[in-house]
């Protein structure tokens, strides 16, 4: 059938399962409709029946409402046994949520639904039974191109793609023109016309799904079972982070009643970050997932500055778990002396000896340091009321312990047997306020942000804590300057986690549930590489199963307290199962000329890793710019800018710049005429701007267009890590990158090894 009648033929199913969508958005709209119209009345029955309709009416519309996204991209024919009339073709249209019929007979197939894997896995060699994988291109609501891929029945059969050369032509209208030409033909692809018109759009300044245009390698990571730890390696450009969306998709869909009750996690780097990735997910329909930082995990405090590497460092550590064990523990302490509480007539004494051994018991006792308070109270109360007992019993006699100031005084309650009742005395002696002094000296209730901050400030609270531990160099690494607002406290990242350390081992100050520190059934963890040790804790102790997908890579490790291997991050998460470990090998964003630049950095920075193998070249070759003195760098950033803009068109620019030069570079292109954005301090849609400027520090995750990367030598020494931060730079850009420089280039920059 020629090309036409394909596309006309596929135009029409499109139009119908947009019809189907249409009348089923009209469906769940009419039903919460009547339930409104019926008003609020009713018994609580029905009124609980109409809120759960109401709810369900909401998350059923919110799930069919795909924007402008594309409703199918692809069809599978699939040979199946006819029996005695021989094999026949199956058809289904793959999409981004199923689409039924009037009939109920599905019309549009999840991306996530068992059927639709051969779509994303089939090759020449394992066709899985198709005879066909066609890839839509759609515009709008408009089937504007086809690619083909024809297989063989019965054995095998060497893949084509983009076998149909017309439908490939038809395609190639989503495309700007920056895809460029594949270059690893020995690499499995399906889809390769649509995968090159995808990585040749424009960036929008939000991640996109990759749902249409999902890779083997990638597919068989996102289908990967529920339980345990998936660790996933993966070099810049191979879509870690996407592939990890997506699995999370696919977990809520394969895994709808757990999941949705338990709750999924994603955690990433920073707020710009999440920013960056929040559209993903309701793109493929799921909104119900909680997005974090893992500061943001910590609601007792709010970050708003950062500290010196050797201290973020320290404070990762896992030997500060034992610190802040030790700082709960240093907080336990019996009397210094008698405390005598006066009750009535009566002087009551509670004694340091026994203070220590109520304080010894309560420490012998499981449970959080709040929790055990309780108990404390309780030993205590009890003593003093035999006490009060015994003065009861021996009124004007001399018991130890007990002073009685003069007859006639008012005795403590009795019950009818003449019983003292403690209940009754409980409420009462717990009022007295010596008494309470002692009790808040012996077990102090304690919120974890006020222990560290009188951790911090108080140099002979850290050496009790931390003597044995830490060294007294380390040591003198804590100390902070007391604040006298919480409000004013700096805290730090790298504090957050002690925070909560600090909350798991105190538990809720008043004792009971910890409502604050939820789990979930299952958590993806984004750039994990630059994790603390202390920092993994917290999110193991947020799992309700073990089940987390964790993706990142080891050669991108630029924080103080990254990690510098997988065993390493590995060691801090949940050890019920076994864990699998994978490895995306394949970069599809990154282009060939940029890795190869970036390559040559990464094997002085890691000479024992690897950068991933480029996909495609789009021939605009790395721009070195050396200017003649650091008075004209900024200018010569502008103009660097400006041809890297011409270049992309409508895509965006990003200048990457040591942090000391992010102002300077700013209001280089301030007096140029050109408006930029340091996207960190901006609104939500600050990435979608032409032009950003960013500190090449927290360029993790992004990708941008073209990149303009100042001054690689500063960013190199900026840090421990400052060659594996250029690294990252280096390989954010989609199409084009660009170096200016007014220092000597680090050496593995220099062209041609000179």
């Amino acid at each position: 059938m020629e090309v036409e009648d394909e596309l006309r033929a596929e135009q029409a199913f499109v139009d119908r399962a947009y019809e189907r969508l249409d009348a089923m958005r009209a469906d769940a709209q009419a039903m919460m409709d009547a339930v409104l119209d019926l008003g609020r009345g009713g018994t609580f029955q029905s009124r609980t029946e109409r809120d759960v309709i109401v709810r369900t009416s909401l998350a059923r519309l919110e799930q069919l409402d795909i924007g402008d996204q594309a409703l199918t991209f692809g069809r599978i024919d699939q040979a199946v046994d006819g029996s005695s009339g021989g094999p026949v073709v199956e058809s289904f249209h793959i999409g981004r949520l199923a689409v039924h019929g009037a009939d109920h007979e599905p019309l549009v197939v999840d991306w996530r639904a068992p059927v639709a894997e051969p779509f994303y896995r089939a090759t020449g060699r394992d066709p899985q039974g198709l005879v066909l994988r066609r890839h839509l291109g759609l515009d709008g609501r408009q089937v504007v191109g086809l690619e083909d891929e024809r297989f063989g029945v019965g054995g095998w059969s060497g893949v084509i793609p983009g076998a149909d050369q017309a439908a490939e032509a038809a395609a190639a209208p989503a495309t700007d023109g920056g895809g460029g030409e594949l270059i690893l033909g020995e690499v499995p692809m399906g889809g390769p016309a649509a995968l090159l018109a995808a990585l040749g759009r424009a960036r929008s300044g939000r991640m996109s799904d990759i749902v249409a245009t999902i890779q083997r390698e990638q597919d068989e990571i996102i289908r990967s079972p529920l339980p345990g730890v998936l660790v996933v390696q993966g070099g810049p450009g191979t879509g870690k982070t996407a592939v990890a969306l997506h699995r999370a998709a696919y977990l809520l869909y394969t895994h709808r009643f757990p999941l949705e009750r338990q709750g999924v996690l994603v955690v990433g780097p920073n707020p710009l970050f999440l920013r960056y990735i929040d559209q993903v997910l309701p793109s493929l329909g799921e909104t119900g997932v909680t997005l974090s930082t893992v500061a943001g995990l910590v609601p007792e405090i709010r970050v708003r500055a950062d500290e010196p590497p050797d201290v973020a460092r320290l404070k990762g550590d896992v030997r500060m778990a034992r610190v802040v064990a030790r700082a709960v523990r240093t907080r336990q302490r019996p009397l210094a002396a008698d405390v005598v509480i006066p009750y009535g007539a009566l002087l009551l004494r509670l004694t340091a000896a026994e203070s220590r051994d109520i304080v010894e018991g309560a420490r012998r006792r499981p449970g959080s340091h709040n929790a055990r308070r309780r108990q404390v109270e309780q030993a205590v109360v009890r003593l003093l009321a035999g006490r009060a007992r015994q003065s009861q019993q021996r009124l004007g006699l001399d018991a130890p312990g007990t002073v009685v100031a003069f007859p006639g005084f008012d005795p403590p309650a009795e019950t009818d047997g003449g019983e003292l009742d403690l209940e009754d005395f409980t409420r009462k002696v717990r009022r007295v306020p010596e008494l309470a002094h002692a009790l808040d000296r012996m077990w102090p209730r304690l919120s974890p942000h006020e222990l560290l901050h009188d951790l911090f400030g108080a140099p002979p609270l850290i050496a009790a804590a931390a003597g044995g531990i830490l060294t007294p160099e380390e040591q003198r690494l804590l100390r902070r300057r007391r604040s006298s607002s919480f409000d004013d406290i700096p805290w730090t990242p790298a504090d957050a986690a002690l925070v909560d350390e600090a909350r798991h081992v105190l538990g809720p100050r008043g004792g009971g549930q910890d409502d604050a520190q939820l789990s979930y059934g299952h958590i993806v963890v984004d750039e994990v590489q630059d994790l603390s040790p202390m920092q993994l804790r917290m999110l193991c102790r947020r799992s309700l199963s073990g089940s987390m997908t964790v993706v990142g890579d080891i050669a991108q490790a630029t924080s103080p307290a990254a990690s510098r291997s997988w065993e390493e991050v590995l060691a801090h998460l949940p050890d019920r199962r076994p864990p699998r470990t994978v490895e995306l090998t394949v970069s599809y964003r990154t282009p060939a000329e940029v890795l190869e630049v970036a390559a040559r950095v990464l094997a002085v920075a890691a000479p024992d890793l690897q950068a991933p193998r480029a996909v495609r070249r789009v021939g605009s070759r790395p721009e070195i710019v050396a200017v003649d003195s650091p008075a004209a760098l900024a200018a010569g950033v502008v103009d660097a800018a400006r041809r890297a803009m011409a270049l992309v068109g409508a895509g965006r620019t990003a200048v990457l710049a040591p942090e000391g030069l992010v102002a300077e570079v700013t209001a280089a292109f301030e007096r140029a005429g050109f408006p930029s954005v340091d996207p960190r301090g901006a609104g939500r849609a600050a990435l979608s701007e032409p032009l950003v400027v960013l500190g090449a520090g927290g360029a993790n995750g992004l990708e941008f267009d073209a990149v303009v990367v100042v001054e690689p030598a500063v960013i190199a020494g900026e840090t421990t890590r400052g060659l594996r931060t250029l690294y990252v730079a280096l390989t954010r850009p989609t199409r084009h990158l660009a170096v200016v420089h007014a220092r000597p280039l680090p050496s593995a920059l220099v062209p041609d090894g000179r």
